[in-house]
């Protein structure tokens, strides 16, 4: 009986993480704090959470998957741009909203793509009956607009994800509870 219903939940649940967000760092004095995510992590291993649920880690996003929301020149200059090359995009920056709020760090296209990829394939456990919940703490960045950074957010994952449930759904209801 309980057995049988706690490896059914299993099935039900999926949570989506990886270590390397460990390594994100907006820069010193920023809020946002991505290792939080670790620590976050530990208690969910540490309470034993996760033999309840299916851990994946996610895929990362690819590019024409981001640019399902975002502009195209958008998520072409993410990639490419870097903290060593800063100074040959200067105007870039300034159009697409990349400065104190939304620095640019190593590894900051990478972790989009993470993110991104995390939120996106939950939606897609959803869809296809796989799981009747998701996790991605990693995710729910939802302040980056179709062509530009904003609030510490460069990919909106959660519209990302909304539009891959819309695939299967005739109406989705986002919550914003920050």
């Amino acid at each position: 009986g309980r057995r049988a219903m706690a490896r059914e939940g299993k099935e039900r649940v999926c949570y989506f993480y990886d270590n390397e967000v460990g390594s994100v760092y907006y820069g010193p004095n920023h809020p946002m704090k991505p290792h939080r995510l670790c620590m976050t992590h530990h208690l969910v291993v540490g309470y034993e959470l996760h033999k309840h649920m299916k851990v994946f880690r996610p895929r990362r996003a690819c590019p024409a998957e981001l640019a399902q929301f975002h502009s195209e020149d958008y998520v072409d200059f993410l990639q490419r741009v870097t903290p060593e090359n800063l100074g040959e995009h200067l105007h870039q920056l300034q159009r697409f909203n990349l400065g104190d709020d939304c620095p640019v760090f190593n590894g900051m296209y990478d972790f989009c793509q993470l993110y991104t990829g995390g939120s996106i394939e939950g939606a897609v456990r959803l869809n296809h009956g796989l799981s009747d919940i998701a996790i991605n703490w990693m995710g729910g960045l939802h302040h980056a607009k179709k062509g530009e950074a904003s609030g510490f957010c460069y990919i909106n994952d959660l519209v990302l994800a909304i539009l891959e449930l819309l695939k299967y759904h005739a109406r989705v209801l986002y919550i914003d509870i920050d």
